[in-house]
């Protein structure tokens, strides 16, 4: 029998923002019938897709892009009216103008106090600009005071990023590399440790953050990351201690029980929280993941629960529907 779902990677564009999807890469989302639509109803259609994978409760974020603070706001109110007619069924993340680190800093408190959103989903960088300088604390000082998780998402490359993922291969190989093919997640594993290097969990010991795609190729890397993070300066905390602590992953667009036997051996397992991708990827195809991990023998029915939605339930202290 399937547990409830828990999905947390799940996004819509919204009309804040007008069109959806860069030009320069909707081509790698041709494949997608009807995802226009999908990204921009926050209502039945979105409903009728989740009870295909059997998702019960939905964190919904904005998709990618650079968004001013008027976007964000927006946005965010226009979420967090969706919210409130389904409150059993969905949940919000707030998208943040990550541009002004005082502006996010400020939109995240609203949007939590205000609309009960229960972190925020931000793109890994913005033009490049990562957020590990000092101007960048009072957001993860906001973060941490309000005791909800930053889930780190990739974006679009910039154009100083481009050069590295040219050669001599296609436009579309290219484009591919730069972004979902491995870009991506190679950006936002940096970013990440950027944020441990620059001692950002020593500043904020209690900050929660988390990373999608079975935690953008850092598991595999774990070890190797924990014996040479020594050099990288006079940080308080080890870098295990901060990955077993302070780090989230989720299961989002992976659909292979490999990354997770490489993951159940060196990550808490109330740190591993299910999740799609919606609607890049078809909450179906999550569905059979869950069901092929039942049927395994990787995890016990408890671990599966706690994957499925118990540690979501505690991280995000939300319920899923039974």
């Amino acid at each position: 029998m399937v547990p409830p779902l828990i999905t947390l990677e799940e996004h819509f564009f919204s009309a804040a923002v007008g069109s959806t999807l860069d030009d320069k890469y909707v081509e790698q989302f041709k494949a997608i019938a009807g995802l226009e639509d999908q990204l921009k109803d926050l209502g039945d259609l979105r409903l009728s897709y989740m009870e295909k994978g059997k998702v019960s409760l939905q964190v919904i974020s904005h998709g990618p892009g650079t968004l001013s603070a008027q976007q964000c706001h927006d946005a965010n109110d226009q979420l967090a009216t969706a919210v409130q007619k389904n409150k059993e069924r969905f949940a919000g993340f707030a998208v943040l103008a990550m541009s002004d680190p005082d502006a996010a800093a400020s939109e995240l408190e609203r949007t939590v106090i205000q609309h009960g959103f229960v972190g925020a989903l931000i793109d890994c960088h913005v033009n490049g600009r990562y957020y590990d300088g000092d101007g960048y604390d009072v957001f993860w000082k906001m973060a941490e005071k309000l005791d909800v998780p930053i889930y780190i998402h990739p974006s679009w490359p910039s154009e100083d990023m481009a050069p590295r993922f040219t050669g001599n291969f296609t436009g579309g190989a290219s484009r591919s590399l730069s972004a979902s093919g491995w870009g991506w997640h190679n950006e936002v594993a940096l970013h990440t440790l950027r944020l441990y290097a620059a001692g950002i969990f020593d500043k904020c010991p209690k900050l929660k953050i988390i990373l999608g795609h079975f935690g953008e190729m850092i598991p595999f890397m774990l070890d190797r990351i924990t014996k040479l993070s020594v050099r990288w300066g006079d940080q308080q905390r080890k870098w295990k201690t901060v990955w077993d602590e302070n780090i989230w992953i989720t299961t989002s667009g992976v659909w292979s029980l490999d990354p997770l036997r490489c993951i159940l051996g060196n990550t808490k397992i109330d740190h591993i929280l299910y999740s799609v991708d919606y609607p890049f990827e078809k909450n179906e195809n999550g569905l059979k993941w869950i069901e092929e991990l039942e049927a395994s023998g990787l995890v016990t029915k408890e671990q599966l629960d706690m994957i499925a939605y118990k540690n979501s339930e505690n991280l995000l202290r939300v319920k899923a529907p039974r």
